[in-house]
């Protein structure tokens, strides 16, 4: 079937996992076009296992038979990838980015810009202009916010149909390059795991470890990579930065880290980040918890602060974003600009 699917022009596959084995997925291009539209959650497919739903959300799929599982698959050369598109809903209608909104205003960035920043840390933010308004996408939660009237609305992230971009400047994998695979091993790869503690692949638990990753990566950042951790099998996207449990649907996130930084942080793993509430008392950095949900923890704020001591990170806790400066040790609110001070301990 990939091979088929070559030969039409197209690069990916649905395919169906029945318990037992993958299989492709006949006609594949009705599912293939209803996903790539924003509004789409899902679709009813007819199959000889009887009317199944993939749900495009969660991407899992539900029928009369149960532990079945679909995933889509893309067959890409080392120089391709398929364009993204990033749309919020407004009026009940999805508009992309940079092109304009309902109310006559168009956003100072566009999806190639939010996918950017989105592959540098799919856990992080974005913030952007449209009119005289100030707004920020949370990759997280896949919102965007109003900082000013907090309205929140849906943000979607979607494959362009049959869009594929070849970039002719990238090198061929004969030609010496900065990126060889010598370099696989300046690399850490990591998932979040359970408790949000990033956990890196490695042997003999994990079928691949950092530097095979790596390796495939540097020959196709868009691709995707199949691998076994214990009895279950994964898929790891590089575009998105996410594995998913090919039984189950699990999706957890994924990150990339320059093993010199981790290096450098490892000498400050004790470092703590801490800031002064309303009570005037110092408090630490702690992601998740039942007081507001921090989305960054001590160590995520030393990691920023090893790669930039002088730049700043954005977070969230509850409803509220915010803004940490290293360079005058401060964390301001960017709905009410209050601000508080921070410090770093090292023990």
């Amino acid at each position: 079937m990939k091979r088929q699917n070559m030969a039409a022009g197209n690069r990916y596959e649905w395919q169906l996992y029945d318990g037992q084995r993958w299989s492709s997925i006949c006609n594949d291009i009705v599912i293939e076009t209803h996903y790539c539209q924003p509004g789409a959650t899902g679709i009813t497919i007819y199959t000889s296992m009887g009317s199944l739903f993939i749900d495009f959300e969660a991407m899992t799929i539900n029928g009369p038979i149960t532990n079945l599982s679909i995933r889509r698959k893309m067959f890409l050369n080392y120089n391709q990838k398929q364009k993204v598109g990033w749309y919020y809903k407004d009026n009940h209608h999805w508009f992309e980015y940079g092109s304009q909104g309902s109310g006559g205003n168009t956003s100072s960035i566009g999806s190639d810009y939010i996918e950017q920043q989105y592959n540098n840390n799919p856990t992080g933010s974005v913030q952007f202009t449209a009119g005289n308004m100030i707004y920020i996408v949370d990759f997280t939660a896949m919102t965007q916010t109003n900082l000013s009237t907090h309205m929140t609305r849906k943000v979607k992230r979607r494959p362009k149909f049959n869009s594929i971009v070849t970039d002719n400047s990238s090198p061929t994998l004969e030609s010496p390059t900065t990126n060889s695979t010598d370099s696989s091993t300046e690399f850490i790869w990591e998932f979040n795991g359970d408790e949000g503690i990033w956990t890196e692949y490695q042997k003999p638990g994990c079928s691949l470890d950092s530097a095979e990753i790596e390796r495939l990566y540097q020959l196709n950042p868009e691709c995707q990579v199949s691998f076994t951790a214990g009895r279950y099998t994964y898929t790891l996207y590089f575009g998105g930065m996410y594995q998913v449990n090919n039984r189950f649907g699990t999706k957890r996130q994924v990150r990339r880290i320059d093993s010199g930084v981790q290096q450098t942080n490892s000498a400050f793993s004790q470092a703590r980040w801490q800031f002064q509430d309303v009570d005037g008392n110092w408090k630490e950095y702690s992601k998740g918890g039942s007081q507001g949900h921090c989305s960054v923890s001590s160590q995520d704020i030393e990691a920023q602060y090893q790669q930039d001591s002088t730049g700043t990170v954005k977070f969230w806790t509850g409803r509220f974003h915010y803004e940490l400066d290293f360079s005058d040790m401060s964390q301001t609110n960017l709905s009410y600009h209050t601000r508080r001070c921070v410090r770093r301990l090292q023990q």
